[in-house]
């Protein structure tokens, strides 16, 4: 049973629009490093590998 609350579209907008803005500011030739230091600051504040695991093959679909 997954107990994370969901986060609601408005919030997922705004997180998006974080994102965006953060990886423009990173730039072309440090987005990848900023978006690995991301997961793993997210893993860390998850605490569950195996949901982490679950979020990356979710984010692989459809690429």
């Amino acid at each position: 049973m997954n107990t994370t609350p969901a986060l609601p579209i408005e919030g997922l907008e705004q997180v998006y629009d974080t994102l965006a803005q953060a990886i423009d500011q990173a730039g072309a030739d440090k987005a990848d490093l900023f978006l690995v230091k991301l997961a793993l600051l997210n893993a860390h504040a998850l605490a569950d590998p195996a949901l982490f695991e679950q979020h990356v093959q979710a984010a692989l679909q459809d690429l």
